[in-house]
């Protein structure tokens, strides 16, 4: 069997050239799980009304300090909300909206695609995109798959749906075109380290990690530093029922109004910068995309 095509990656000395003269572009993002990411993770969850209301908390509480955050310093975000999130809170799908934010497709179950059948996976993006237009969502661009896994049924069914951007994957720290089976997307990457997930994340069957207080600023914020020598992009990733708890949502603070005070940074959603980067890139042949 042959082996597959190597991704192709961007030129090490390519210069993205970031609007007004920036020397890196940053992008906030947030997954928006609300009760979705327990329910996602076992039908069981239906009957724990105390896991599911910390769920809840993200869009009661999280979402509007974000957002407030977000307006006070003109920023505008991603936020990657799952189908069922949007049926449940339309309210909270309006307000993003209304602020000025893009709405990405992050499933509608919060299902991992890894752990469900092709079936499930289709099914995931077609109630998604149902989900977010009766809400009021224009039709999404981008994508962002729940816990981060792709497979290839997903991979070709963004490709069917016609997706402009992914933002799962982990093979660069750069946009760079991601392939799989003759077929293309441009990626937005992620990383564990850039999310609040791996740091405060905890439930009471698997535990978790409760980060020393400041490190979510301090490691975030060296690595807006270092993108800034290399002008590139960081995607940081955050949760709203878990950064908008008030002695977190604190280090969020912190790190926006460093950024912002530094000046040297594009602020964009992810839509603004594949727009951006899209036309520098080299797209795979194989895809012609």
């Amino acid at each position: 069997m042959p082996s597959p095509a190597p991704t192709p990656h961007p030129p090490a000395d390519l210069d993205f050239a970031w609007p007004s003269g920036s020397r890196a572009a940053v992008s906030f993002t947030f997954d928006v799980d609300a009760e979705a990411g327990w329910l996602g993770e076992d039908a069981s969850y239906a009957r724990r009304l105390t896991s599911l209301s910390e769920g809840r908390y993200g869009v009661v509480r999280g979402v509007p300090r974000i957002l407030r955050l977000l307006a006070d310093h003109g920023i505008r975000a991603t936020f990657f909300v799952p189908g069922h999130t949007a049926e449940r809170h339309p309210g909270t799908v309006e307000d993003i909206l209304a602020a000025g934010h893009e709405i990405g497709h992050h499933g509608h179950l919060h299902l991992r695609s890894d752990k469900v059948s092709a079936a499930e996976q289709r099914a995931e993006i077609e109630r998604g995109l149902v989900a977010l237009t009766a809400a009021g969502a224009p039709v999404p661009t981008g994508y962002r798959s729940s816990s981060w896994e792709l497979t290839p049924e997903t991979f070709a069914l963004l490709d069917e749906y016609g997706f402009g951007y992914d933002s799962s994957c982990m093979g660069d720290d750069r946009p760079y075109y991601e392939t799989h089976d003759g077929r293309s997307l441009l990626e937005l990457p992620v990383h564990w380290s850039l999310d609040d997930w791996p740091r405060y994340g905890w439930n009471i069957d698997t535990g978790g990690n409760t980060a020393a207080p400041g490190e979510l600023h301090t490691s975030w914020l060296t690595e807006y530093a270092w993108a800034k020598t290399e002008r590139r992009h960081v995607c940081y990733t955050l949760h709203p029922e878990v950064v908008g708890r008030p002695q977190r949502f604190a280090e969020l603070v912190r790190l926006v109004e460093a950024i912002a005070e530094d000046g040297q940074a594009w602020n964009a959603p992810l839509a603004d910068v594949a727009a951006h980067v899209r036309p520098l890139l080299p797209v795979p042949a194989a895809a012609g995309r």
